[in-house]
């Protein structure tokens, strides 16, 4: 009891047993933690005590500890009552209370028949399973001599695409050996990719075990050609297991391991060391990596002797901890012992540190040891391609062929995955391609696969083609490579073309090709085959896979089906950044924007942190919806999570300020951004340009020169627009001309544009129709209308109907043409004509674009539009309207009828002019935010001259300012003066 109150006091030195102080669940994980090492059941129960107290054991992570350290504790029943009263469970708690089962299953067989009871109940209730799942059931199998039962889940992990796992057959190898069906064990083994010496160790132990001399020395040899290097515990096990040795070739063999036992010194066995090692080999193959390094502090406090088994056992399972500090203390171990020096122990410190992600302690340890092996080399290659040192990698490469080393498939898969990611990579692998054909390794199927992946990535399909053709066997691998390069080819459809073969073949995809084939469906916009492959998933069990559903998610975001991609979402349990990013995008993509910002939040409450292009993406969806707020809010945490610094990153910033008419703060965060490229200028550029400061427009792109940057197409669309809002017509021809003359850039579709809309706001329609008539490109519909409304600003009735011919040819179902065709006569008091219009429109069910305007108050968007009374502040707002053009028209301000476009009384014109949505949204925001605060409108369609006209004397009146964005630009209205200078 005493060493129960310390492990507590060691949590908290302000906690005893009888205190009701809370702790976070890692300080009780800390506790659990120490009970299983301990084995220590009194204090796992009393923290289970303590956990039930403080309120937090409904918490999943807990809970699955629980029933481990039950399990661990030898206490079943308490696991099982854990188990009974969770009303939650996930699959972890599933395999935490299974491995419960199959702990316990040696003292009682009735333990095993409940053990596979719960595992059907799990199928039934989950459906989805993990390797993770049957491993207590196979170790259920195994401890309980159910040779039936092995038989079924082997037959299900095939079914579910496990069975070729490496830690399923392992296991299934184990179970069937230990039971004597050794032809079963070796069909699993021959099938088997990866065959490390601890399963070389365990069929070898099956054939001894059931008396087949012959056919255990047999075994032996295939271990010793394998490449792979007998242990000690291969050698005592064939030695001493096999009692007599009668025939002759037996005698042979029998003569040949005890020779190679001699020659590496492995005939003495019965040291402790190898019983220590044997121990530590049974928790490493249980997967208890923790086990493992209980085990050797326990050799260590007993001063029993380790060797470099010892090392590369211990070294393997601290790699499965990912705890590099650790690491760094049994690596000392290796050096103190200099054990380090033998290059078993030094390739195992290369890969230990691979896997964690530290190459750069992985070159430390490879440039120290004085030999080196071809797998020192291997490991290094590979590692180095793993972690982004492509270049050092096919350094590696070279400096080994210097060696006069011989490559194997290993080393050439390695550097040719490095190749894949280089610039000049293809030339390289093109000449790796000749050395694999001289020495045979092109027949390797990692290899080949390694080269249809350089090739297709490098855009050359006739060489990863001809590659594939010249595979004799079915390799998955190479056919998901194939797919891939396919999808980068831009020829989706032949990727679709091969997953249809494999699955007429009646070959078995996995989670890379259902991945690859939804992908394929994605880029050709394919929603019906998604849908198919989708089902496919489901149906073979990987609809619980991470990637896969990323594959999925992506296919429905990319066919516009968001409803399908929700509920993909939904289903996935622990959604990584890419999944999230996803799914923002795809409500970005899809017109989203309010969803984006709402998922947003969501992935910050699932403590998901988002990267730079989570928020470049929703920094675009708060400059769609013109959310001010939230892109400050989006601003800070930038910050906060030191993205800042992303080119991409700062751009959307810029670019979200100019669009939600903050013009000041996009120019200051312009000036404080080192990274200077094109696409920031241009953001910056274009933004002035629609806010219609046109002289710092100028002025910007006349400093790009003098700062390095060259203008490109999107830079001249900046500053002719500029010259556009601002009246500019002989600016604007400058820049045009300029583009071929100055910059070898010929102007396209969208510069002409331009020039046509700067002549025609200039009310020079004439000559922009001229423009029109003569540039070397086929009018586009926009320019037609923009034309069109120029002709009904200056009434120019005559080039209005070219323009509106030209646009009725093009588009003659857009009801802007009719509309402001219609227009254009009731302005010239051709009420005839515009009747006729209108009538032209009625005929052919064209409906006119609702004009609407809305406000963002406090992250809520409230929308408008004319006569509207559908908001639930409506009466306050329209009282306001009322007391807001009242003291205007104190202030001189005089209705201009002439704006409704409709033969009926003047009184009756003046009245209708009073509820346009733009001052609705106004009144709504006069009355919604702070006296001090701007007031920002958008407007989906061109403000008309009244409420321009009246927004200038509420501005005056209200003390305010008012930001208008229309379909044509932004409009600061301050103190009764527009910056537009009434030119829009």
């Amino acid at each position: 009891m005493l060493y129960v109150q310390r492990q507590f006091h060691k949590i908290g030195s302000s906690i005893t047993l009888s205190s009701a102080s809370p702790l976070s669940s890692s300080q009780w994980f800390s506790l659990l933690r120490t009970a299983i090492s301990t084995h220590n059941l009194l204090l796992g129960k009393c923290t289970h005590a303590r956990i039930i107290v403080s309120g937090t054991a409904g918490d999943h992570f807990l809970t699955n500890n629980l029933l481990i350290m039950y399990s661990k504790c030898g206490s079943l029943s308490s696991a099982r009552q854990v188990f009974d009263v969770t009303p939650d469970r996930d699959l972890v708690t599933w395999n935490s209370i299974l491995g419960a089962y199959s702990a316990s299953v040696d003292s009682n067989d009735g333990n095993a028949q409940e053990g596979f009871h719960l595992f059907r109940l799990l199928r039934a209730s989950l459906g989805s399973t993990n390797k993770m799942t049957l491993a207590p059931v196979l170790k259920l199998c195994l401890n309980s001599g159910s040779l039936w039962a092995a038989e079924g889940v082997h037959g299900y992990a095939i079914k579910i695409g496990l069975v070729w796992d490496v830690f399923v057959s392992g296991a299934l190898v184990n179970v069937y050996s230990k039971c004597g069906t050794m032809r079963n064990a070796r069909l699993l083994f021959d099938g088997m990719r990866e065959r490390d010496v601890v399963l070389w160790n365990m069929m070898l132990k099956g054939y001894v075990q059931l008396g087949l001399e012959k056919e255990a020395f047999q075994f032996f040899s295939e271990f010793h050609r394998s490449g792979l290097q007998p242990d000690e515990f291969s050698v005592h096990l064939l030695l001493n297991g096999v009692s007599e040795v009668n025939e002759v070739e037996s005698k042979w063999y029998a003569d040949q391991v005890q020779a190679y036992a001699t020659k590496l010194s492995l005939s003495d066995d019965n040291s402790d060391a190898f019983c220590w090692n044997k121990k530590l080999s049974e928790y490493l193959r249980a997967g208890d990596n923790w086990g493992v390094i209980e085990c050797f502090v326990n050799m260590n406090g007993l001063n029993v002797d380790f060797d470099d088994v010892t090392l590369l056992v211990v070294l393997s399972a601290v790699a499965g901890t990912d705890d590099i500090e650790l690491g760094k203390q049994v690596h000392s171990i290796a050096v103190k012992s200099g054990l380090d020096l033998e290059v078993s122990v030094g390739n195992s410190l290369i890969n230990m540190y691979s896997k964690m992600g530290c190459v750069y302690f992985a070159i430390e340890v490879f440039n120290y040891m004085k030999q080196l092996d071809l797998i020192s080399w291997n490991s290094m290659i590979s590692s180095c391609a793993q972690s982004g040192l492509e270049e050092e990698s096919v350094s590696l490469f070279i400096d080994l062929l210097h060696e006069g080393l011989k490559p194997d498939h290993f080393t050439l898969t390695g550097v040719l995955r490095a190749c894949s990611l280089l610039i000049d990579g293809l030339n390289i692998s093109r000449q790796i391609h000749v050395h694999a054909l001289k020495t045979g390794n092109i027949a390797d199927s990692f290899v080949a696969t390694a080269l249809i992946d350089v090739y297709s990535k490098s855009g050359k399909m006739v060489e990863a083609e001809l590659l594939f053709q010249n595979r004799d066997d079915f390799d998955l691998a190479c056919w998901n490579a194939m797919m891939f390069g396919y999808i980068i080819s831009d020829d989706s459809k032949k990727a679709l073309e091969l997953f249809s073969l494999i699955h007429r073949s009646g070959e078995k995809s996995d989670q890379i090709t259902l991945a690859t084939a939804t992908k394929a469906c994605g880029c050709l916009v394919l929603l019906d085959k998604g849908k198919q492959i989708h089902a496919h998933v489901i149906k073979a069990g990987f609809d619980s896979d991470l990637y896969v559903n990323s594959g999925t998610l992506d296919m429905y975001i990319k066919c516009g089906d968001m409803a399908n991609a929700g509920v993909v979402f939904k289903s996935m349990s622990a959604p990584d950044d890419v999944a999230w990013t996803s799914m923002i995008s795809g409500c970005v993509e899809n017109g989203k924007e309010d969803q984006a910002l709402l998922t947003y939040h969501q992935m910050r409450q699932s403590a998901v942190l988002p990267d730079e292009y989570t928020f470049a993406t929703l920094i675009k969806a708060s400059s769609c919806i013109t959310a001010l707020e939230q892109g400050r809010q989006l601003h800070a945490n930038v910050i906060k999570l030191d993205c800042f610094s992303d080119p991409f990153v700062g751009t959307s910033l810029v670019d979200m300020y100019a669009k939600c008419g903050n013009i000041e703060d996009a120019y200051q965060l312009f000036k404080n951004i080192n990274v200077r490229n094109i696409a920031l200028w241009n953001a910056m550029l274009v933004g002035l340009a629609q806010h219609g400061n046109a002289g710092e427009a100028i002025n910007l792109f006349k400093s790009m020169k003098s700062h390095g940057i060259e203008p490109d197409r999107v830079s001249f669309v900046g500053i002719l627009s500029a010259c556009s809002h601002a009246g500019l017509t002989s600016e604007a021809y400058k820049y045009f001309h300029s583009m071929s003359k100055d910059y070898g850039i010929e102007p396209e579709i969208e510069h002409y544009s331009c020039l046509v809309d700067a002549l025609g706001r200039a009310g020079l329609v004439q000559e922009a129709d001229k423009v029109i008539e003569s540039m070397p490109f086929k009018a586009s519909a926009s320019m037609n209308r923009a034309l069109l409304g120029a002709c009904r600003i200056q009434g120019d009735v005559e080039t209005g109907k070219h323009a509106a011919a030209r646009l009725f040819s093009q588009e003659p179902f857009d009801p802007a043409a009719y509309v402001l065709l219609s227009n254009i006569y009731a302005a010239a008091n051709l009420w005839d004509d515009a009747n006729n219009a209108r009538k032209m429109m009625k005929m052919k069910n064209i409906k006119k674009d609702p004009g609407f305007s809305w406000i963002d108050v406090k992250n809520k968007l409230h929308l408008f539009v004319v006569d509207d009374r559908s908001h639930p502040q409506a009466d306050i707002i329209y009282d306001k309207v009322e007391e807001m053009m009242k003291a205007i028209r104190e202030e001189g301000y005089v209705p201009e009828t002439e704006f409704v476009l409709l033969d009926v009384e003047d009184e009756e014109k003046e009245r209708s002019l009073y509820y346009h949505s733009e001052k609705l949204a106004i009144a709504y925001g006069l009355i919604s935010t702070p006296p001090s605060s701007t007031i920002r409108v958008i407007k989906n369609l061109r403000v008309c001259g009244d409420c321009h006209n009246a927004i200038k004397f509420i501005s005056k009146v209200s003390d305010r300012e008012i930001v208008l964005r229309d379909a044509n630009r932004f409009h600061h209205f301050r103190d009764g003066v527009c910056s537009c200078g009434d030119y829009w």
